[in-house]
């Protein structure tokens, strides 16, 4: 018996999403005693702390002689500290997702990292396309400097004859280009948040045909046949996509037993379950159906056209805001669009799961959505003037084509499960 008469009981708290029910930390009969201080809330010792930083960083208790004396300084301090006051809220105050590892924290911290990147977003949109060229010196002091025309396409012969340094000259320089480890991780990273291969390589041939859509407005996306084809398809996204696979199905065929670290019996225990935090406490198989009905082929359609949406807003942006390629901004962005689509895929398939008369979609799935059409409109925006050359009028044809055959197929297969429906009740 307790002091007052309470007993210790811990409650089984779960989050349920459709089909899907994500336990929190709290399962089980006690948190281990090495990780349960992580779990006890300390919102009152973090705002005590996080005031004390503010005092000695403002210099709010000795103005004179914390003055920077610059406006521009004072201002970037002002921002930054801004950004950290939020992202603290987030991390401590914040709804938890559907993932609970590492830490519920973690997550609801790329929440807020996710807010304050639609904001900015936001506030770009609202500026003029020179000076948002020169705001984004303010993140990178190389950025606000005309990016150089560069094309894959100008020499598509394999065997170069007449060159001196090398015959095999075009190969070896598309080789060994910062988009082939793009490619390859890129496609690693996409096959852990999807885990459908055929889904993936939609979505793999979907992005090429993307290419040959705007290479007329991109010089990057002027590529030659067989870099195309052979280099990204078959080489570099077949090998992320599979080894992303491999990673999914390693730890879909494990029988996880979440022991704490201090109950471990050696050294290398208690090294593999502290690396086991990082990993999902569960690795539940989305299954996405597209095939399932009308309605279901038009969810997962847009969730192939939102996804190929965001990964050509990478090469406009790059191209409006003269961002070059090997930019840490270019990586930064890549690595927040991750984390956010990790939590954002598991919403989306659970939402289509979901049986209930009433659905709303998650929160990180409206974010997303959000930035992807901010972008868009940037790009869109910034763009003006930028490409003169007129799309070819067989690309017209093409997807417009396309259009039409998708909505003629989606009329005759919600006619004829009508009449299957019909026949069915009579």
């Amino acid at each position: 018996m307790e002091p007052n008469g309470l007993r210790k009981t811990r409650k089984r708290i779960s989050i349920v999403q459709g089909n899907c029910e994500v336990n929190s930390p709290n399962d089980g009969d006690e948190l281990d005693p090495w990780t349960a201080w992580a779990y006890q809330p300390r919102t009152v010792s973090f705002l005590l702390i996080g005031a004390c930083l503010l005092i000695w960083a403002s210099g709010a208790l000795d103005p004179e002689n914390s003055s920077v004396g610059d406006v521009v300084t004072s201002v970037k301090r002002g921002v930054w500290a801004m950004i950290a006051v939020f992202l603290t809220y987030c991390l401590l105050q914040a709804p938890s997702t559907v993932l609970i590892r590492p830490h519920p924290a973690i997550w609801r911290l790329v929440h807020g990292m996710a807010v304050i990147y639609l904001v900015a977003l936001t506030f770009l949109l609202f500026q003029e396309r020179d000076d948002a060229r020169q705001f984004m010196t303010f993140l990178h002091p190389d950025l606000g400097v005309e990016l150089p025309e560069r094309s894959y396409g100008t020499d598509c012969r394999i065997y170069l004859p007449d060159n001196p340094t090398s015959r095999f000259k075009n190969v070896y320089d598309t080789l060994f280009d910062e988009f082939v480890l793009a490619h390859i991780f890129g496609w690693w990273g996409k096959a852990i948040m999807i885990r459908n291969q055929p889904l993936l390589w939609v979505l793999s041939v979907g992005f090429e045909f993307m290419e040959l859509t705007f290479r007329h407005m991109l010089p990057n996306f002027n590529e030659c046949w067989w870099d195309s084809i052979i280099l990204d398809i078959l080489i570099c996204n077949w090998f992320g996509i599979w080894a992303g696979m491999r990673t999914v199905r390693y730890f879909d065929g494990r029988t996880y037993e979440w022991v704490g670290i201090s109950r471990q019996p050696n050294i290398i225990g208690k090294v593999k379950r502290t690396l086991g935090q990082f990993t999902p406490a569960h690795w539940d198989k989305d299954e996405w159906h597209p095939l399932l009905g009308p309605w279901r082929f038009i969810q997962v359609l847009s969730l192939c056209i939102v996804f190929l949406t965001v990964e050509l807003n990478t090469f406009f942006l790059k191209f409006c805001l003269w961002i070059p390629p090997r930019n840490p901004v270019i990586v930064y962005r890549l690595i927040l669009w991750w984390l956010i689509a990790l939590p954002t895929i598991r919403e989306y398939n659970s939402y289509l799961q979901d049986r209930k008369p009433v659905k709303k979609l998650g929160a990180f799935c409206w974010l997303s959505l959000a930035i992807c059409i901010v972008e868009l409109l940037i790009c869109i925006k910034f763009g003006h003037g930028l490409f003169p050359n007129s799309m070819p009028i067989w690309l017209v044809i093409f997807w417009s084509s396309v259009g039409a055959a998708l909505i003629i197929i989606l009329i005759s297969w919600s006619w004829q499960l009508h009449r299957t429906l019909r026949k069915k009740k009579l």
